[in-house]
């Protein structure tokens, strides 16, 4: 499963709602966490392997959020697959150092809720909802964003986006050629 790079359409298209979790929707989620443990990825979106369907994969390990807010974010069992995620209710700012495996070589400091509430359907076609913190809070923003036909890149301040202008023209470049 190959991770599309800047410059493909498809990382600005807006996903599609699923209507139903299916056998096969379920199949591209697996195949979506063994991509992004491949390329050693906290969270894919359904955008970064070509497709649209509103599905994204989230696997960040609680020793990596740290000992505040793992704890806040014991209730959402690792790996997360969400099916038409929506984003709400943010709460507070954290800026951090950001990456996307769309984006290899590129990162940038990026303002984001601290915390949010996240709506999805899971693998069982059941609605959930959860408040989550930290990184946790910090990856579901950034998976979700792709879903809407954003990239982190579109965050970044013109400064920040000079900065990193170069890089950018190397990626897309790279993308219309494959």
């Amino acid at each position: 499963m190959d991770i599309r790079k800047y410059g493909d359409p498809v990382l600005s298209k807006p996903a599609q709602p699923v209507s139903e979790v299916t056998s096969e929707l379920k199949a591209l989620a697996r195949d979506m966490l063994q991509a992004m443990y491949d390329a050693d990825g906290v969270g894919l979106a359904a955008e970064q392997v070509g497709r649209t369907e509103a599905l994204c994969v989230i696997d960040v390990p609680p020793e990596a959020q740290g000992a505040k807010f793992a704890p806040l974010n014991a209730g959402v069992p690792m790996p997360w697959i969400l099916f038409n995620p929506v984003v709400s209710e943010p709460e507070g700012t954290q800026r951090g150092n950001e990456g996307c495996l769309s984006f290899p070589g590129v990162s940038a400091q990026v303002t984001r809720a601290l915390s949010v509430r996240v709506d999805w359907l899971g693998e069982d076609g059941k609605h959930y909802s959860a408040r989550v913190h930290g990184l946790l809070a910090r990856a579901v923003q950034h998976e979700v964003d792709h879903l809407n036909g954003t990239v982190f890149v579109d965050r970044l301040s013109p400064t920040q986006r000079m900065l990193v202008a170069g890089k950018l023209r190397k990626l897309k470049r790279g993308a219309s050629q494959g």
